[in-house]
């Protein structure tokens, strides 16, 4: 079986993948203005679960028990969730972005850290291309139409930052074999890391307008 590090990894992006679905559908039944946004976004979250099943098998064939991988997470991601439930449509958009966004910028980071015929599957599940497009296009229509929509927007997406931070030490506190994919790092590394935590998560904010 491979590291534990590793079956951390793939268990916290697991688990992930099955909330961002789960939240997902819900944001698109209860706060889409359409059946056209509410297809759309439910079409993501089928995106997710595919992940989620890609995931959940690759942790089984390692000879991991997924579920198991997973529990651990649980209670940070569920806390998350709970901490940053959408009020209304353009926040569910913002979430589903800059939210999961940073999140999975952070481990996309640690793949890098891993066994090399895991790494390329984590790349896959962590792409963010259609979620950008849909999400993009609809907040900056909805700003062009009402651009005072903008500053509440951006204080949402730093709260759902924050949180995430806050969560994901709680996670690293409690699973060091998750840590110590980074922690080999030296201070150089940990310095461009949250650079580019911070560069990503700035040109999210920019490309949605706000």
């Amino acid at each position: 079986m491979t590291e534990s590090g590793d079956v951390d990894l793939l268990g916290a992006l697991a688990y992930a993948e099955l909330t961002a679905f789960l939240r997902m559908a819900e944001d698109a039944s209860q706060l889409a203005p359409n059946l056209t946004d509410r297809a759309e976004l439910g079409s993501l979250a089928v995106a997710e679960y595919g992940h989620f099943v890609l995931l959940r098998d690759r942790l089984a064939e390692l000879g991991a028990d997924p579920e198991s991988a997973m529990a651990p997470f649980a209670e940070a991601f569920d806390s998350w969730h709970e901490l940053t439930k959408p009020g209304d449509w353009l926040q569910a958009l913002v979430k589903a972005y800059v939210g999961l966004g940073i999140a999975l910028d952070f481990y996309r980071e640690a793949a890098r850290h891993l066994e090399p015929s895991i790494a390329p599957l984590v790349e896959e599940v962590l792409a963010d291309q259609e979620r950008s497009e849909f999400v993009v296009d609809r907040v900056r229509a909805a700003l062009a139409d009402d651009p005072t929509q903008a500053g509440r927007l951006a204080l949402w997406a730093r709260r759902l930052v924050g949180e995430g931070l806050s969560q994901a030490q709680q996670v690293a506190a409690s699973r060091p074999q998750l840590a110590q994919l980074l922690a080999d790092a030296d201070q150089a590394d940990i310095a461009r890391l949250f650079a580019q935590l911070t560069e990503e998560h700035g040109k999210r904010m920019a490309a949605l307008g706000i």
